[in-house]
């Protein structure tokens, strides 16, 4: 029997099991035994030809064996398969024919612990010096990384943001302070950056990084670290980092989650080889709907740091070619093999990407500030207001709560009750195809899910309640907590 380890953004359709002890004398055997189990893992594991999908790596026993049959890949007794779904010594960046900064005095004591270490010195110290970072994003992960790579020595960071400070992003995004709610990012960000080092040169980019701008951004810097939070962004700064010859620290986070590896670099792989396409929109919940650890940000920002002082000062190993899994809850990390491939679009021999794209239409989102796209399922809407209504008629009506267990004891409205989303399918048969019913969960985007699950099952009344119970809390009752 082979042990299968279910990433968490999976762990929905295994009613919460993170791994599944199956049957099977081959990887495919035992991969189909685990959908047999868990029938609404299938369509996110295998494709309509029966083949793994691509946004799906796997590992046996830690080696990457995308490459290989996996009906003809054995599977012993003992042996571990683990999917990864996609969910972000070498050479000096600075080449030593490259006439280095000098270091004043100041910033000579200021770095002292540095140039003690042989294996960065005085001359490793200017090259962090000369060296142009950029990061993207001013967040979770994009914090940790302005405040370490700044204290470091870097000469020239930039960071492209667009976003402001919420209440929100205190509980993990260090950088910013309770004051700085309503702020610019990068305003923030810049102010505690020159704070902890005058020497810094800070470059504003407050733009949405896009196919029109990013190659034009990028082309001054060293290397680029992608602290992004969504898809289209990842391949992005993915493609653009290829078509530059630019390498690209990647990290990634999700709850108690996280990934970190080197792409681009030294022949090694490029995101597209790990994911050559995005998962489906809405299977890997961002984290303002998943959440995330607010400690764990700055677990992977350091590791992305680290790796880029790496890299300009030209010492160690790199992760090219490792993926670096940590999970928080038992602390423990994992090393698996990243194999560039082949057959890449963007950084194999014969590439068909050679400029920018249009991610957000490649990985199936629209566009940031576009009007949301109709629903094929044609699902009506409940404002907040005419919902309080219905309640205080005493109208005859199912309302049903698609959140998680933990958020319903946050808040929850009147008379709601709790069907998880991953739940929801199973509970179908339990209601009458003629009743009114309404849905709600945090925002909206997982109940409007839930009502066209009951639409394709012949449901005629079913309304979701715009903006979900964020809403609630705006227009009706403001003591309810939003989160």
């Amino acid at each position: 029997m082979a042990k299968i380890l279910i990433p968490t953004p999976l762990r929905q359709f295994t009613r919460k099991q993170d791994s599944v002890t199956v049957h099977g004398a081959t990887v495919g055997e035992a991969l189909n035994a685990l959908t047999s189990q868990y029938p609404d893992l299938r369509k996110h594991i295998f494709n309509d030809e029966g083949k793994v999908r691509s946004f799906v790596n796997v590992y046996l026993n830690d080696e990457d064996i995308r490459y290989l049959s996996k009906d003809a890949t054995a599977a012993k007794d003992g042996d571990t398969i683990s999917l990864v779904p996609s969910i972000a010594g070498g050479s000096a960046m600075v080449s030593p024919l490259t006439e280095l900064p000098a270091l004043s005095n100041d910033e000579i004591l200021r770095y002292s612990r540095h140039l003690i270490i042989p294996e960065v010195g005085i001359e490793g110290q200017q090259k962090l010096k000369a060296a142009k970072v950029l990061l993207v994003g001013a967040g979770g992960l994009g914090a940790p990384l302005s405040l370490y790579l700044t204290a470091a020595g870097i000469g020239r960071i930039g960071i492209v943001d667009f976003d402001v400070v919420d209440f929100t992003n205190l509980q993990r995004q260090v950088i910013h302070f309770t004051s700085d709610v309503g702020r610019k990012k990068l305003d923030s960000a810049a102010e505690k950056m020159k704070a902890i080092n005058p020497n810094l040169e800070v470059v504003r980019h407050e733009v949405a990084l896009s196919s029109e701008n990013a190659l034009d951004i990028l082309k001054d810097y060293d290397l680029v670290v992608d602290g992004t939070d969504n898809f289209p962004t990842r391949y992005l700064v993915n493609d653009a980092c290829v078509l530059l010859g630019k390498p690209n620290v990647y990290g990634s986070i999700f709850r108690f989650e996280g990934q970190a590896t080197v792409f681009a670099y030294d022949g090694g792989p490029c995101y597209r080889c790990l994911y050559p396409e995005p998962p489906p929109p809405g299977l890997v919940p961002s984290c303002a709907e998943g959440g995330v650890l607010g400690i764990l940000p700055g677990t992977i920002g350091l590791i992305q740091a680290t790796e880029a002082v790496k890299l300009i000062l030209g010492i160690g190993e790199p992760l090219v070619g490792r993926l670096l899994l940590y999970d928080a809850l038992t602390m423990r990390f994992r090393e698996l093999k990243l194999r560039k491939n082949l057959d890449c679009p963007v950084c194999g021999p014969r590439p068909t990407i050679t400029k920018l794209i249009d991610y957000h239409q490649f990985c199936g989102v629209p566009q940031p500030g576009a009007a949301a796209p109709v629903l094929e399922t044609n699902v009506n809407e409940i404002d907040v207001l005419e919902l309080k209504q219905k309640i205080d008629r005493g109208d005859d009506f199912v309302l049903i709560d698609v959140r998680e267990p933990h958020e319903y004891k946050i808040c929850s409205l009147p008379g709601a009750r709790l069907i998880p989303l991953g739940e929801f399918p199973r509970h179908v048969g339990e209601f009458n195809p003629g009743s009114d019913i309404v849905i709600h969960c945090r925002s909206g985007v997982r109940s409007a899910k839930a009502c066209a699950v009951l639409r394709q099952n012949g449901f005629q009344h079913v309304r979701n309640v715009a903006g979900g119970i964020l809403a609630w809390s705006d227009k009706v009752d403001p003591s309810v907590p939003k989160y």
